[in-house]
């Protein structure tokens, strides 16, 4: 099939370093899925789609002129970011209560979703990164402030699995722009829950890097143009 329904493409300069990718973009369902009137309470919430994350990765490919793949569907209707045997693949629990769109799933239906929307995804993500010169695979995903009643001030993670020196050099240098930093937080990439920018970056020889960043700051306009400012120098 197409894969226009399943992702953005944003087109760049496919010689330059880095392809970006946005694996919890959108909150949207396409037809003919719809939301259970009992699921309608997590539409804007950070459980439906990373927030801000879809115009902080437009905004920051546009900056640096690079090509980008962008989801056009809700991470609860199957998570481009985890591996197909992942348990949260079709997530069926959120603050403690049901996910009704994934309540009781039947194999025809995990299926049906991931022959639409995770396999397209991934192809379309595949031959951006088959077509680029750079070295990075580059994921962009937020996280909210408050989890679970706890706040927190984190500003941006840098996730990674193996490729340790870019991600502790991208911290580094984001510290030095003087954002509050860390490795690994508030998440995990060793814990595989940097999945596409991994696998991607693996199929064809690059490093891969994930940053996490604070949702309640990356949709204030300063702090977005400064984050894309840091990462546009980090890979000039």
């Amino acid at each position: 099939m197409d894969s226009i329904e399943a992702v953005e493409e944003i087109d760049g300069d496919f010689d330059g370093r880095v392809v970006f990718t946005c694996e919890h973009a959108s909150a949207e369902l396409p037809e003919p899925w719809l939301w259970p009137d009992e699921d309608r309470w997590l539409i804007d919430t950070h459980w439906a789609s990373d927030i801000g994350a879809a115009p902080f990765t437009r905004r920051v490919a546009q900056l640096m002129n690079a090509p980008a793949v962008l989801s056009r569907f809700s991470r609860l209707l199957v998570d481009p970011n985890r591996p197909l045997d992942s348990d949260t693949l079709f997530r069926e629990n959120a603050e403690g209560r049901t996910v009704h769109l994934n309540e009781a799933l039947l194999e025809a239906e995990r299926v049906r979703r991931i022959e639409r929307f995770y396999h397209p995804y991934h192809a379309a993500v595949s031959a951006m990164v088959e077509r680029s010169r750079g070295d990075t695979v580059f994921s962009i995903h937020t996280f909210t402030d408050k989890y679970e009643g706890d706040a927190r001030i984190l500003e941006i993670g840098v996730l990674f699995d193996d490729d340790e020196e870019p991600a502790l050099r991208l911290v580094r240098h984001l510290e030095e722009a003087g954002f509050h930093v860390l490795e690994n937080e508030p998440w995990s990439g060793k814990a595989g829950l940097a999945y596409s920018p991994v696998r991607h970056a693996q199929e064809f020889g690059r490093s891969a890097l994930e940053i996490e960043a604070r949702q309640d700051l990356i949709v204030d306009e300063s702090f977005s143009a400064r984050l894309a400012e840091a990462l546009a120098s980090f890979f000039s």
